[in-house]
C-alpha cells in the first residue's frame, strides 16, 4: 500500500465539514468504552486502534478471526470492526461465530471490507453484522458507523 493510498484510506472530509457541522460532533465515550478490531492489515489496526484512542475508547486488536474470538470471549468489547478477508478464518466465519455463542451474541460487528461488492453488503446481514463499511473510509464516516451502533 503506498503513502498515497494509505492517506485517502484514513483523509478526512473537509468538504463535508462546512456543509454539516453535526456530521462532525463526537460522542465522548464512557469510561471503558472497549473497541475490537480485527484486520490481518498491522496497517489498518494500528490506524485505527489510534482514532479511537485519540477520541478515548480502549482498543484490542487481533489479527484473525480466531483471535478476534478469543479476545472478544475474554474481553467483551461494546463493538467489533471485522475484516472480511483474513488468513485462517475469515471475517464472516468469526462474526457467525461470535453470533452464536452466548456469551459474545450481543456484541456488535461492523464488517469492513476493501470490495464494495453487493454480495458481501447482503451476508452481512444474513450473518447478523450490525453494518458494513467499505475501504477506504473517511474518519467522519468511521465514527459515525461507531456511534451509531454503540450509541
Amino acid at each position: 500500500m503506498g503513502l498515497l493510498e494509505f492517506r485517502r484510506l484514513f483523509q478526512r472530509n473537509r468538504s463535508g465539514a462546512s456543509k454539516d457541522r453535526r456530521l462532525n460532533r463526537r460522542v465522548v465515550p464512557t469510561a471503558g468504552t472497549k473497541v475490537l478490531i480485527v484486520d490481518d492489515s498491522r496497517t489498518i489496526r494500528r490506524v485505527m486502534g489510534a482514532m479511537l484512542r485519540q477520541s478515548g475508547y480502549q482498543t484490542l486488536e487481533a489479527e484473525d478471526g480466531v483471535q478476534g474470538i478469543e479476545m472478544a470471549r475474554t474481553h467483551k468489547p461494546n463493538l467489533i470492526f471485522m475484516d472480511v478477508m483474513m488468513p485462517g478464518m475469515d471475517g464472516f466465519q468469526a462474526t457467525r461465530k461470535l453470533q452464536t455463542h452466548v456469551d459474545t451474541q450481543d456484541i456488535p460487528v461492523i464488517i469492513i471490507s476493501g470490495n464494495k461488492q453487493a454480495t458481501i453488503q447482503s451476508w452481512v446481514e444474513k450473518i447478523g453484522a450490525r453494518g458494513f463499511m467499505a475501504k477506504p473510509f473517511e474518519r467522519g464516516e468511521f465514527f459515525q458507523r461507531l456511534e451509531s451502533v454503540i450509541y
